[in-house]
């Protein structure tokens, strides 16, 4: 025994030393990733500071990004340069939750070479500079005496001859037509907005010196946005092209540090093609159980024929959010806290270009300002009056019911308080998936039909509600077609039109809007791509929890991990590890 054991003692002491290094390995592994990240995270937010407020960070309140050349330079070069220090880290000797938020951040970083090098952003994309002097949330959050506010519009206001002088500087002499079009409107409901709601917001304001400084600032950048949207009309639009398309290779680069995809484009378009299919059969289907006697295109027109008067579309959008709110706690679908702070209010000017309806929370570091906006953007009067009626059709009651779920409850709205609540590193608080925000909301739509919302059981109303969801679930999965035949098969704007209206079966206006964001948001394939990812999770996790598996279960665990690539997400949720490529 005591010749067994003196043969033993080095066998031991050799373990307890392994055990030791690799604890002290893993130590060192994690204190270099969070050094690192540390610093990048300190001067992506300095060189972002409009990033640092929303995000509920102060020390940035009233900065304003430099875009000249030599900016833009630096901070590419400094994306490269943290690129490389966590490609050469030891991530065998991290621990997995410093694992996790390494390969967040990672993807992070290379996100956002890609927007430098291959999207174009700061020398393709005059929308960039356009909406540069956004003010808003000085207005529409109280997270500072209303006097520092106005201090701090001054000071980025300042900032406007710079960042359209810059703008001038950067831009390719010849832009993307689509581009420049947006651009212009973009420019011009912002100096609406400076001109017109920031002044009415500020009436009340006492300080007269103050004022007087305010109101100089405030015309010279209002002058300088009309400036540049006048130079965009002028000099760029009419030489602007219909180059927009970022190509396969760049596609692929998308896919990958967006979301970890590796599948090709073309595959992927042949599953988004599968799914419209049978989304197409759905809509028939609920159709039919409406009225058997007619065509479905025409029951869905009828149903869109039940929309609310221009001036009822905000008040109506309104009307069922505590409804939706109350529906997802008696059937436990997903943990509510009792105290929410959200409001529905239409989209501001400046943001009408690009947005039919809209989530705005406050950051997940704010501590002040904590209300949320859910956004509609109204009718413009100057549309016509088909492109009114067009625009209003998107909104019939069923269907508001269905944004609202998307925008509110239980989806980003949702997904913020979770956030927020969660024990989420800083990192998973600020870097978001694509897929993981929109796929969430798209999913809770077809979930919440599934489930019952609206209907006690009637089955005519319980088909219109279920209409009206497959109708948005035809519209995200148009996106992801025309996403990749635009950028990677080219197809041009008006056959992108064309696609939407005879497989989305709404009008033109709306039809163009959305093939016209298609042009310089080819992630917008993501809302589909994200959904599908969770429903495959949410098969594998029942499958996986057996009879524990509960809807409210699975929904709050998918919530509580930050807002990952969803294939990280997998890593967490599922046990065996074979499944956890298998996102799609």
């Amino acid at each position: 025994m005591k010749k067994l054991f003196i043969v033993m003692m080095p066998a031991l002491l050799l373990f307890a030393c392994s055990k030791h290094k690799t604890h002290a390995s893993q130590l060192s592994a994690d204190g270099e990733f969070e050094r690192t990240a540390d610093d990048y995270l300190a001067g992506y937010l300095a060189w972002r500071p409009g990033n640092g407020v929303a995000l509920g960070y102060h020390q940035y309140d009233g900065k304003a990004v430099d875009f000249s050349k030599e900016s833009l330079g630096r901070e590419l070069g400094r994306l490269k340069d943290f690129d490389q220090k966590l490609a050469a880290m030891d991530t065998d000797a991290m621990s997995k939750g410093v694992f996790y938020d390494y390969r967040i951040l990672h993807s992070a970083i290379k996100n956002e070479i890609f927007t430098f090098e291959d999207m174009g952003t700061y020398d393709k994309n005059p929308m960039t500079y356009a909406g540069a002097v956004d003010v808003s949330i000085y207005i529409k959050r109280d997270f500072a005496p209303i006097e520092e506010r106005v201090e701090s519009i001054i000071s980025i206001e300042k900032s406007a001859p710079k960042i359209f002088a810059a703008a001038k500087q950067n831009l390719m002499d010849t832009l993307p037509k689509p581009y420049v079009e947006t651009a212009i409107q973009i420019a011009q409901g912002t100096a609406a907005f400076l001109g017109g709601d920031m002044l009415v917001a500020l009436k009340d304001v006492k300080n007269d010196t103050l004022m007087k400084s305010f109101n100089t600032t405030n015309q010279a950048a209002i002058g300088a946005i009309n400036d540049f949207a006048a130079w965009l009309q002028k000099v760029k639009l009419a030489k602007a092209n219909n180059k927009y398309a970022i190509g396969e290779a760049s596609y692929k680069k998308m896919l990958l540090y967006s979301e970890g995809i590796t599948l090709s484009p073309e595959k992927i378009l042949e599953l988004g093609l599968q799914e419209l299919k049978k989304q197409q059969d759905v809509f028939n289907a609920a159709a039919k159980t409406i009225n058997p006697k007619k065509k479905p295109i025409d029951v869905y027109r009828d149903l869109q024929k039940d929309h609310p008067t221009a001036e009822n579309l905000i008040p109506d959008a309104r009307k069922n959010v505590e409804a939706i709110r109350k529906f997802l706690t008696d059937k436990n679908i997903v943990s509510m806290p009792a105290t929410v702070n959200l409001k529905v209010l239409e989209t501001p000017q400046y943001a009408r270009a690009t947005s039919t309806a809209s989530n705005d929370d406050p950051g997940p570091f704010e501590t002040k300002a904590t209300e949320a906006f859910y956004y509609v953007t109204p009718v413009d009067p100057k549309w016509t009056p088909q492109q009114k009626e067009d625009w209003l059709r998107q909104f019939d009651y069923y269907t508001t019911d269905n944004v609202t779920i998307h925008e509110a409850y239980p989806g980003h709205y949702t997904q913020f308080l979770h956030l927020n609540a969660s024990r989420a590193t800083r990192i998973e608080k600020i870097f978001g998936s694509y897929a993981y925000i929109e796929g969430w909301a798209h999913y809770c739509e077809q979930m919440m039909a599934d489930v019952g919302y609206g209907h006690n059981g009637d089955t005519i109303l319980a088909a219109k509600y279920r209409l009206a969801q497959t109708g948005d679930a035809l519209l995200r999965l148009c996106r992801l077609c025309v996403s990749i035949k635009t950028h990677c098969q080219g197809m041009n704007l008006q056959d992108a039109t064309k696609f939407f209206m005879d497989n989305w079966y709404q009008g033109e206006k709306p039809s163009s809007q959305e093939a016209l964001r298609g042009t310089f948001d080819p992630g917008y394939l993501f809302y589909t791509i994200g959904k599908l990812e969770f429903m495959k999770l949410r098969t594998d996790y029942e499958k996986q929890e057996g009879a524990n598996f509960t809807l409210k279960k699975f929904h709050d665990e998918v919530l509580n991990h930050g807002m990952p690539q969803i294939r990280l997400l997998r890593e967490v949720m599922l046990k065996d590890s074979s499944t956890w490529k298998d996102a799609l």
